[in-house]
C-alpha cells in the first residue's frame, strides 16, 4: 500500500482539498517570489489554480517554491459608523 499523502514539500499540493483556503510562494522568471492567497480550485500534477481578489491564478509546479493550507478568511467588517 502507498501514502497518497507527498513528503512536506515535495508535491504536498496534491493533498491539499479543492476548496481549501492556501498560499503558495512561487518562483517568478525575472528572480524573486510572489505569493498567491485565496481558495484553491484545482489541483493536478501540473500545479494548483488559485481563485484570489484578483481572480483565477494558475500556479504551474514548477514555479512552486512552497505552499501550505491556512485557516479561512476572518469575516470582513461592516462600514465604520460616524460618532457625533
Amino acid at each position: 500500500m502507498t501514502n497518497p499523502i507527498p513528503a512536506p514539500g515535495r508535491r504536498a499540493w496534491l493533498a491539499w482539498p479543492v476548496g481549501a483556503r492556501v498560499i503558495v510562494r512561487r518562483h517568478l522568471a525575472e528572480g524573486g517570489y510572489s505569493d498567491v492567497l485565496g481558495d484553491l480550485l484545482t489541483v493536478d500534477d501540473d500545479g494548483v489554480e488559485v481563485e484570489t481578489r484578483r481572480g483565477p491564478v494558475r500556479v504551474p509546479a514548477a514555479d512552486i517554491a512552497i505552499g501550505k493550507l491556512i485557516p479561512p478568511a476572518p469575516p470582513r467588517r461592516g462600514p465604520r459608523r460616524q460618532t457625533e
